[in-house]
C-alpha cells in the first residue's frame, strides 16, 4: 500500500512540475529586452476568436503558412463550412484543404532574408504576451529593408502588414549613461509617436490584436480548453484517491504495528 500512495504522489509531483514547465515556456522573453504586456485570454470567446481568424486570413496568410491547420477545424469556434468558404478562404483551396500559401519559402527568404516562419504553432513557441506586444510595437525605421522596425524583435525582417490598421508611429528614444560603463551611452525608449492616423483608433486596434493573438493560440492548440477541463477532472480525481489510498494505508498497518 505504501508503494501505491508513493507512485500517486509521484504522479501528482510530476503533474505539477510538467505544468510549471510548460508555464515557463509559454513565458518568453523579448529579444530586445522590451517588457512584455499580458495578452488578454479570449480563447474560449468565439466571437473573437472568429474575429481573429479574419484577420488572421487578411493579413498573416500571405506570406506564412499554417499547414498543421485545416480551415474546416474552424467549425470549433461556431463557422459553418459555408461561412468558412464565403469569408475566410480567399484562394481556390477548398474547405476541408490545409492553410497553406502559393509562395515558396525560397521566395519567402529572397523576398525577406529569411523565409517567414509557418504560424500553426508560433503561439506556443512564443507565448501570447510575446504576439501581442510584438504586434503592438512596431515603428518607422528608414534604416531597415522594410523601413520598419520592432521592439520586442528588433531588425526583423518582417514589415508591419497592419500599419494601415494602426497608422505609422515613431519610435522616440533618449540617450542615458549607461548603468555598467559610465564611459558608454544607451538608448532607452521613451514613447511612440503617431505620424499618420490609422483606420482604427488605438484601443480598437489593441482589441483587434488580441483578438488575433487569441486565434493563433486556439489555432496552436484546439483542444487546449478540453485538455484543462480533463486536467482539472484527473487532478481531482487523484486527489481524492490520494487521501483514500492514506486511509486505506493506515487502516492497514494499524494492526501491524
Amino acid at each position: 500500500m505504501k508503494r501505491i500512495l508513493h507512485t500517486v504522489m509521484g504522479v501528482c509531483q510530476a503533474a505539477a512540475l510538467v505544468a510549471a514547465l510548460g508555464f515557463g515556456l509559454a513565458a518568453n522573453a523579448s529579444e530586445g529586452g522590451f517588457p512584455l504586456e499580458t495578452a488578454p485570454n479570449r480563447v474560449s470567446n468565439n466571437a473573437s476568436l472568429q474575429n481573429g481568424a479574419k484577420i488572421f486570413v487578411n493579413y498573416c496568410l500571405n506570406c506564412h503558412s499554417a499547414t498543421s491547420m485545416r480551415y474546416n477545424r474552424m467549425r470549433d469556434i461556431g463557422l459553418t463550412d459555408q461561412q468558412i468558404k464565403d469569408n475566410l478562404i480567399l484562394t481556390d483551396a477548398k474547405v476541408g484543404d490545409l492553410m497553406t500559401i502559393s509562395m515558396s519559402p525560397k521566395d519567402g527568404k529572397a523576398f525577406f532574408g529569411k523565409t517567414p516562419p509557418d504560424l500553426s504553432v508560433e503561439a506556443r513557441a512564443r507565448g501570447t504576451d510575446w504576439l501581442y506586444t510584438y504586434f503592438r510595437t512596431f515603428y518607422k525605421d528608414d534604416t531597415t529593408q522594410t523601413g520598419w522596425n520592432n521592439l520586442v524583435y528588433p531588425n526583423v525582417g518582417m514589415p508591419h502588414v497592419l500599419w494601415q490598421l494602426q497608422g505609422e508611429r515613431a519610435a522616440k528614444f533618449e540617450e542615458r549613461p549607461d548603468p555598467h560603463d559610465a564611459s558608454r551611452v544607451e538608448k532607452k525608449f521613451v514613447g511612440f509617436e503617431q505620424l499618420t492616423p490609422g483606420t482604427m483608433k488605438s484601443q480598437e486596434y489593441d482589441d483587434n490584436i488580441a483578438d488575433l493573438v487569441a486565434f493563433m493560440s486556439w489555432m496552436a492548440e484546439p483542444v487546449q480548453l478540453e485538455r484543462k477541463r480533463l486536467g482539472v477532472i484527473v487532478l481531482i480525481f487523484l486527489a481524492i484517491f490520494t487521501l483514500v489510498a492514506s486511509r486505506l494505508n493506515k487502516a492497514y498497518w494499524k494492526d501491524i504495528h
